[in-house]
């Protein structure tokens, strides 16, 4: 049996700064997809009608515009975060 006391190699003391940034980026996240989900559905909703294809179609090109935006947010979270914690990745066991 393991002692419940001993220290995991791979747990991480992150602190409080690090978790809310954390959090903020994951609502902006939820966001964004919560809105490409809008934009589509609506857009597939406008296709039924030929009086609003074109407006469909833009609803569609805003919702690919977005899918743009989630590596962009995910890469600034992670940019933001390696900022906050640099020791993090230096001491990282997957770093060569």
């Amino acid at each position: 049996m393991s002692n419940t006391n001993s220290i995991n190699p791979l747990d991480i003391s992150l602190g409080h700064k690090h978790l809310i940034v954390q959090r903020r980026y994951e609502a902006v996240g939820a966001l964004n997809d919560l809105l490409i989900g809008i934009w589509f559905l609506i857009g597939s909703f406008f296709f039924l009608s030929d009086a609003l294809v074109e407006d469909g179609t833009w609803l569609f090109i805003l919702g690919s515009a977005q899918l743009l935006i989630k590596p962009a947010i995910k890469l600034t979270s992670l940019l933001h975060l390696g900022r906050i914690h640099p020791q993090l990745h230096s001491t990282s066991p997957f770093k060569k």
